[in-house]
């Protein structure tokens, strides 16, 4: 499997796992709501994507050594 896919692989499964929560906790729409509309919740969900996206494509990386 080469790099591309596998990072494919990656984005779908975390959006698959992002639009699971959203079903189960429904409160996830509200939240997201409120910090479209209020800049001091705003930073905390950008902060939460990208240390998801963080995880999902520097989990896998092997070192340089």
């Amino acid at each position: 499997m080469n790099p591309r896919t596998r990072a494919l692989i990656q984005v779908a499964i975390l959006l698959v796992v992002v639009a699971g929560l959203a079903l189960v906790f429904p409160r996830v729409d509200a939240f997201v709501e409120r910090a479209a509309r209020e800049l001091r919740y705003f930073w905390w969900l950008i902060l939460m994507v990208a240390l998801g996206l963080w995880l999902v494509f520097g989990l896998g990386r092997k070192s340089k050594r």
